[in-house]
């Protein structure tokens, strides 16, 4: 009788764990990622390194549109940057359609090992931007390369990377994260 009253009991605990670990999926695995640099997730910044090295990476800058009538560039597709250096990057965007649309930029980095080492102190992406018809905008992004990653064997030799950014519509944005 007792393996009867068991099983049952057992079943759902299990049901109950497996829907508890469903929904915790999602923010923990954007904070591995985060904490990691996995898939090329960037870092999020407060302040600036103490020290600048005399190493430069090429940082070239990849601008994509989803689903919006936008034209989106960088101001500049590469930069020389010094590692440990505060740099600013400037995007042009214009919307040419006939409407006010809404965007949010998502973005990554490649070679993705290089993500925990690439901080951002300042960014548009992951805002909602609106443009109404005809209108243009710079949003402005600030970074440094993080002077560990000379220390990583798996970052120390690279000496180019690239930061692709795609602005999707928001009511796009909004469905994928259902």
């Amino acid at each position: 009788m007792k393996n009867k009253t068991l099983t049952p009991i057992l079943l759902a605990g299990i049901f109950f764990l497996m829907l508890g670990l469903s929904f915790a999926a999602v923010p923990l695995y954007d904070i591995f990622c985060r904490v990691t640099g996995f898939g090329g997730t960037t870092q999020i910044s407060k302040e600036a390194p103490l020290i600048v090295l005399d190493q430069k990476v090429s940082v070239r800058f990849d601008t994509n549109v989803n689903t919006l009538p936008w034209n989106f560039k960088a101001k500049t597709n590469v930069m020389d940057v010094k590692i440990g250096q505060v740099n600013r990057i400037e995007f042009e965007v214009e919307n040419y359609g006939n409407e006010t649309t809404y965007g949010v930029a998502a973005f990554n980095v490649s070679p993705s090992s290089f993500g925990k080492y690439y901080s951002k102190l300042g960014c548009f992406c992951f805002e909602k931007q609106a443009l109404k018809a005809g209108e243009k905008a710079t949003y402005i992004m600030t970074f440094y390369l993080d002077p560990e990653m000379v220390n990583d064997p798996n970052t120390k030799n690279i000496k180019d990377v690239t930061m692709s950014y795609t602005f999707f519509s928001s009511d796009y944005y909004n469905q994928s994260k259902l």
